[in-house]
């Protein structure tokens, strides 16, 4: 659901009793329109969102006391000016015996007969202090914690048949969306009984960091890939797709 500056500010009783009548409490909210975690808040209450509109529609760069306290915004937090709200569906465990949020890497190569080949590395468990992954511990170092490979089941044999079934998933994703390269994919994971998985796709990254913080490299890693390796594989492929 998108809420416009425009409609808030004519209505917002309206836009409320909206995201009530349609999106159960709690639910996330963010910018329409940007990523890296930037303003994306977990919204409890009408007054959180309240307080999440007014700064999202804020015409300068202060931030309004009293909401960013009720949100817990810290002075120097990203937390850019739009005019566009996205309301969604908070993702959760639901039913599920496990639930995680991972990230998995991939790398494309040509195969012998001219085509793309997707070569889907073991997904990384991300973890986060708060509510939402932040902006800090998905980029700095020392601020983020990942576990690679994804701790899906305790049992190595079980784990490793969960992890084939996301790595399928994730890699059908990127030929459908035809990335190219390398990119990787974030998404939440749901494990039922007799290990079947559902797979909740958050966003493709099709060109995404590679500060040391960023797990890509220890996901290459247990292809044998050094950091080196895996960016002249990147280089190589953009040179032969050149020349093609």
């Amino acid at each position: 659901m998108l809420v416009t500056e425009d409609a808030w500010m004519k209505d917002k009783s309206g836009v409320l009793n909206t995201i009530k009548e349609n999106i159960k409490y709690p639910f996330i909210a963010k910018p329409v329109d940007d990523g890296c975690s930037s303003a994306v808040k977990k919204i409890k209450t009408a007054e959180e969102f309240d307080a999440f509109a007014t700064l999202i529609f804020r015409k300068n760069e202060f931030f309004d006391e009293a909401s960013a306290n009720l949100l817990h915004i810290k002075e120097k937090e990203e937390f850019p000016q739009k005019q566009v709200i996205l309301v969604e569906e908070l993702i959760s465990k639901r039913d599920a015996k496990h639930f995680l949020e991972i990230t998995g890497g991939m790398l494309t190569t040509y195969d012998a007969s001219g085509n793309v080949s997707y070569e889907v590395f073991e997904a990384s468990e991300a973890l986060s202090e708060g509510e939402v992954l932040s902006l800090e511990e998905k980029f700095l170092a020392g601020q983020g914690q990942n576990i690679t490979p994804a701790r899906y089941a305790v049992d190595s044999i079980e784990r490793q048949k969960i992890s084939d079934k996301v790595k399928q998933t994730l890699g059908a994703a990127a030929k459908v969306l035809l990335v190219n390269g390398y990119c990787r994919i974030d998404a939440f994971v749901r494990i039922y009984d007799a290990n079947r998985v559902e797979v909740i796709f958050i966003e493709v990254n099709s060109l995404p960091g590679m500060t040391p913080a960023t797990c890509i490299f220890h996901q290459t890693a247990i292809n044998g890939y050094k950091p080196y390796d895996f960016i002249d594989r990147i280089l190589d492929f953009g040179f032969k797709r050149e020349i093609e």
